[in-house]
This record gives structure tokens, sequence and C-alpha cells, in this order.
């Protein structure tokens, strides 16, 4: 294998080749280095074996026995076929039956040994095994090999699949057409061709104070660990790694930055900005404006995080930070995540400045070609005082007469290499970073340890407390009377769904979870029922990433105006788009999302004067974590909630493109070691603040290759 053979792609793995590689890119996994740092979601215990008569009905064990008879293959009916076999051992006999699994005649022998491990049924006297794992035991070489490919070339001696039975089994994330079995042996391959070229990133110092194991034995352990003491081992070593590499990094970010000098922008007298408002700010909205305007007017670089819950105004203290750069006679730029709440900040924004003649543009993907130029023209000369936009910000084309301040929304949907190339327009211009995902201050310190972070702790008066349902599909009938009665009444409806088509690509725990999921609604079948069969009588409109940009800003625009009376759409929806006329979202399968992404897609209701409710459809037997929605509004409270169920991976909805995703540390649970990776972090950046000594020369490399900072 070559040098670099941790970044070799996956295709040339024995045994992946160009389809599987397609499904394995479905899990974000491209190379070597992607595949073993694919951390299990768990693990199961096939440890202990049982003999027949010992057997308890309802556990799962492993029972080593003979195959008594040659299996029978009986076909029942189309697509269903059965393979029955018995079993037996010194104390008796067990019952085994596969589904749809014709190969296992051929692949078990009769008079042959095999371990078998599964679920036990049946009763006492009559035990029974459905569609078990099983391995073909070798008592010459007192091993247990692999017998469940269906060619015929595994040999006793062939080790090329990691053992399914006897021993602690990992279980991985899955996409559909792909099996534990296949992900496990690619894991196991890449192992054994790329262990040795891993890199030992900590120093030895911290290594032994903090008695962490080597990084070859910790990567070997998280995938076929020897035993559970071993799992911990493996598993403390690199969460205390992913954790110190984090705390590292923000140092380092926060110890450039407050070097870094700023604009001194003149400080304005904002009670002339409230004064014209048609409402009255918070005190915690207010205390966000002052912090920010300290900064942009001290000399220092701004760069602050604005933190807070849904609907509690972060939209006006950008507006504050954007009139006090107008009123220093520079320029402010402000980048949103989709074209939908682009439009929506270039509405508010201009509403609020218009008073003051703050001359603001709109740049998307979708403004013409002869539009770009005319901007980016504006822009060069001055002419434009706030640009608001998409990535379209990030363009060659884009330059400013004098940036001095950058705004990114939802900010983790950006990160930070992003947020880096607009502020590389202007001159080290101020950035100021808005949030709508509730994290704990002390979390948000850590994630964002390169920012100083204001929290808007208040909600705006005239927002309306939303009422929360939990329900399944017997409610079906009583929820769609309920959306016509409001509808009745003026009012109009969101109706969420997980995906936008029935698809392949969608993630699956494993075959079981599979197999037992409710199917999630596409937005676009569910549309049609909507639209054609329940309710054919009003104007049901639909919203989805994929559309073209024209169908789907008619759409937005029909339900803004009122005109429509029924949304159904994709999370598109989930951040910023404000209708106060809505009062009902439906959120269906709701079990598909997060507690953290549930609370921002209510957040798009409660915004008029009218009682508000969200009702939350679940097939899936989860009504347990999603009954945390009833009990609380609190978005932090939800958030912490969020992230101890699910971990930060998943908390943040999609992947940060300038932080990297916690492939094993949960920032909730996992405080102890979090603990100990600061205070090594503190007492390293004392000793070497810029890692220059030799020994921090691969930890350097590391962090630079991920953050992109040093």
């Amino acid at each position: 294998m070559s040098s670099n053979t941790l970044d070799t792609s996956i295709r040339y793995l024995k045994g992946v080749g160009e389809t599987r590689e397609k499904l394995f890119n479905k899990l974000g996994i491209r190379t070597l280095r992607d595949l073993i740092g694919f951390f299990p979601r768990g693990y199961e215990d096939r440890t202990v074996f049982k003999t027949i008569d010992s057997l308890t009905i309802g556990e799962s064990v492993c029972v080593r026995a003979i195959a008594a008879a040659t299996p029978q293959l009986s076909h029942i009916r189309k697509g269903l076929d059965l393979v029955k076999l018995r079993a037996v051992d010194d104390t008796g006999a067990i019952e085994i039956t596969f589904f749809n699994a014709p190969f296992v005649r051929d692949a078990i022998k009769q008079g042959e040994s095999y371990v078998f491990y599964g679920k036990i049924s049946g009763t006492l006297f009559r035990p029974e095994m459905t569609n078990p794992f099983f391995e073909r035991v070798y008592p010459s070489l007192e091993r247990v090999y692999p017998s469940l490919e269906r060619d015929a070339q595994d040999t006793p001696t062939s080790t090329k699949h990691p053992p399914v039975t006897g021993c602690i089994v990992p279980i991985y994330h899955l996409t559909a057409r792909l099996s534990q079995k296949m992900v496990a042996t690619a894991v196991k391959s890449a192992l054994s061709d790329c262990l040795s070229e891993l890199t030992e990133i900590l120093p030895e110092s911290i290594t032994k104070k903090y008695d962490l194991c080597d990084v070859f034995e910790a990567y070997e352990s998280i995938h076929f660990p020897k035993s559970f003491k071993d799992l911990d081992i493996a598993r403390r070593r690199l969460i205390f790694e992913e954790l110190f590499v984090l705390v590292t990094a923000m140092r380092q970010m926060r110890d450039n930055r407050t070097g870094q000098s700023g604009k001194t922008l003149k400080m304005p007298d904002f009670s002339e900005f409230y004064k014209t408002l048609p409402f009255a700010p918070t005190n915690a909205q207010k205390r966000a404006v002052s912090d920010a305007a300290a900064d942009m007017t001290s000399g220092r670089l701004l760069s602050r995080l604005i933190q807070g819950d849904v609907g509690s105004g972060k939209t006006l203290v950008a507006a504050a930070c954007c009139w006090l750069t107008w009123y220093a006679g520079m320029q402010a730029a402000f980048m949103a995540p989709t074209e939908i709440l682009a439009k929506q900040h270039y509405k508010s924004l201009t509403d609020m400045l218009a008073p003051f003649g703050v001359r603001v543009g709109l740049l998307t993907g979708s403004t013409t070609a002869n539009g770009k130029q005319e901007i980016y023209q504006q822009l060069i000369y001055g002419e434009i005082d706030l640009i608001i936009g998409t990535h379209a910000l990030l363009s060659e084309g884009v330059e400013f007469k004098n940036l001095a301040l950058v705004i990114t929304d939802e900010q983790h949907r950006f990160g930070v290499e992003q947020r880096k190339m607009l502020s590389e327009k202007g001159d080290s211009p101020h950035v100021l970073v808005m949030s709508a995902t509730p994290i704990p201050r002390t979390l948000a310190l850590i994630i964002y340890g390169d920012l100083d972070v204001s929290i808007i702790d208040e909600t705006p008066a005239g927002r309306q407390k939303t009422e929360t349902h939990v329900v399944d599909e017997r409610y079906r009938e009583r929820l769609y009377k309920f959306v016509r009665k409001l509808v009745s009444e003026g009012r109009q409806v969101y109706v969420i769904c997980p995906m936008v088509e029935e698809s392949e690509d969608e993630p699956v725990q494993d075959e079981a979870a599979r197999a037992k999921a409710p199917a999630p609604k596409s937005v676009i079948d569910h549309h049609n029922i909507l639209a054609k069969k329940v309710f054919p009588d009003l104007q049901v409109e639909l919203v989805h990433g994929k559309m073209a940009t024209k169908k789907k800003d008619a759409a937005m625009a029909a339900f803004n105006s009122g005109e429509a009376d029924i949304l159904v759409a994709t999370t598109v929806v989930e951040v910023g788009v404000d209708v106060p006329n809505a009062a009902l979202i439906i959120v269906e399968n709701a079990d598909r999302f997060g507690l953290s992404q549930l609370h921002q897609l209510r957040g798009r209701i409660g915004r008029g004067e009218f009682d508000s409710y969200c009702v939350l459809v679940s097939d899936s037997g989860e009504h347990e974590r999603l009954q945390i929605m009833k009990t609380t509004n609190d978005g932090f409270k939800i958030a912490e909630e969020d992230l101890k169920l699910r971990g930060p991976g998943d908390f943040f909805g999609s992947r940060q493109h300038g932080l990297p995703e916690m492939k094993i540390a949960n920032l909730m649970t996992d405080m102890i070691v979090l603990n100990d990776a600061q205070a090594a972090a503190t007492k390293l950046l004392e000793s070497d603040k810029t890692l220059t000594l030799p020994e921090h020369r691969k930890l350097k490399e590391h962090i630079c290759s991920i953050y992109n900072i040093l």
C-alpha cells in the first residue's frame, strides 16, 4: 500500500468496488480514513454461551450445536421461503428457522458443528431460534470461522470476515442495501491495510498523565473489542482526543483574534434607531446590541455569537449593528443559509432600516446575470450599504468599497471556513454570528470558542405560547377536521414531512429497524394526497429544496400573502420564515426529527395574535421522547435533552463545514473527560502557545488540516 493509504478511496478496498462505494458515500465514507473513523453506534454482546437445556425464553445467547439433519427448504408462497433445521447438543435439541435465506440449505452440513446466536423463542421443552447468526466450528483448529458467504471460496483458515458469534459485535448506522456484515468486513479490511499509518497526535506526556492507550489500540478496540473493558479504554482515549483537539483549536482561534484590531466605528445614539420601530425592544435585545456596539467602537475586532431561542428577536440586533455600520459610513454583509431565509431577512431589514435611507441589496443564486453584475458594481462603488444574500456572497465577483461588518445567520450551517471567506472580502471586518439553536452557555463557549457570546433570553411581547400534542395515525380524521376548522376561521397551516420523495438513500439503524420503522412520508406524495383527496377545495402549496427557485418562490409568496391555506414542506421552513397568520403546524413522522429541530419547526407558528398548535404525528412508539416537547417551550431545556439523547452530531442537524462533527464524544455526557481535555489543553498552550515544539508538530498539523487556522 502507498504512503497515503489512509486517503485512498474505499472503492479499491477488497469487496467494495464501485457499486458499494456509492452506498458508503451516502454515510459520508469516502476514504479508508473515513471508514476506520466510522465508529459503531452500539455493540451487541454475543459472548454468552449456553447449553440447550439451560436456555431461557426471550434471551439472546450463543448455542454450540450439531446439525442433526440436512436443512429442509420449503417454498411457502411467492416471496416466502423457509429453511428449517434441527440442531442438537449433549443436553437437547433446538428448532431453527430461516426466512428467505435459501443459501442456508447448502451452507449448513449435516453432522457439522456450528455456533448459532439469536433470541430464544418457543417453549422450554421445544426451544426455537429464528434467523440466527451462525458460524462453522472447526474443532481441529479450536476456532470459529465464518460460513455465511454464499460463495464456496471460504476455507477454514479464512479470516476475511470478522466473527459474528462468540464476541462483542459492533453495530453501525446503515443506509439501504448495506448490511452490518458488509460494513464490519470493510472496516476489518481497512484496519488491516492502514492501521500502522495512523498518526499519534497526542504528546506522550499527555497520554501518560491521563493513562490513555495508544491510537492503534484505540481504533482496533473501538471496532472489534475483545472485552468491554478494552472498549471502555478505547472510547475514553478517542473521546479525550476529539475534545482535546476541539478545545485546543478553539483556544488558538481566540488567541489569534484577541490580538487583532478592528475598525473603530463611531458610537451612535441607539434611541434614534429604537424609536422608529413599531415595537419596543426587550432588555435582552438591548444588552446584545450594547455588547456588539461596545466591541465595534472600541478598536477591538468584534467576533460575537448572538444566541437566542426561536422568535427572540435576533434580527433586530443584526439590524441595529447594520445601522451602526451605515452611521459610520461603511458597508455590511448579511449571509443566510437559504434563499427563502435571505429574502425574509431582506424584507424585514429593509423595513427596519428604510426610515434612515439605508440602501439594501439582495444577492442569491437566482439573481439574473445582469442583476449580479449591477450589484457587483454598486458594492465596489459603495452604492449599497447592506447586502443580504446566500452563498452567492462568496462568489469571486463580490467586492466591497469598505466592508466593516459581516453577519452570518444560523452559524452551524456555515461554520468557520465560510465565515472566514466572507470576512476576507474586507479588511478585518467585524463579525457577528446569529444562531437560533439554543445550547447551554458552557457548551457554546466550547463549540464557538473563537467567539464571545451574547444570549437573548427574553421573548418579545406578542409571541403566543404554542400548545403541543403528540398523536398517532388513529387521530388522523380528527386532525383533518381541526385543519378545516382553523382554515374556516381564516388561519393557515404548515404540514412538514421528513423527506422529498421515496428514496433508498434514507439512513437506517439496522436491518431490524428498517423492517419495523413506519415508512417516512414523502412531501411530494403527501402533498398530492392532501391537495387532491383530503382538501381538494382548499389551496395546498408545496415547497422543498429540490424545486426550481421560481416555483418555490411562488408557493412561498402564496402562503405569505394568505392566498394559500396549507403549505406542505420539508424542513426548508425550519428557520426564519415568518407568517403571523399560521396557527397550526403538523409534523409527520415526528420521531425522525431531533427535539431541537422540532422546536425550530414549532417556532414557525405563534407569531401572530392567534392561539397556536403544534401536532407531532408518530407511529414509532417514541412518544416518550416526544413528550418533552409538550412539557416546555424553553429551547435551552429542549437542547439539553436533545444532546443527552442524540449527541451533538445529530443535534446540529446538518454537518458543520468549519467545525468537525463529533464522531464519538458527547458534550453533555462526557463532561468528566471534557474537563480533563480542557485542563490538558490549557497546560499545553501555556508552555507552547503556537505549537512549535517538535513534540507538538503532529498535533499542529492535525488541527490545521481540520480547522485551517494556524
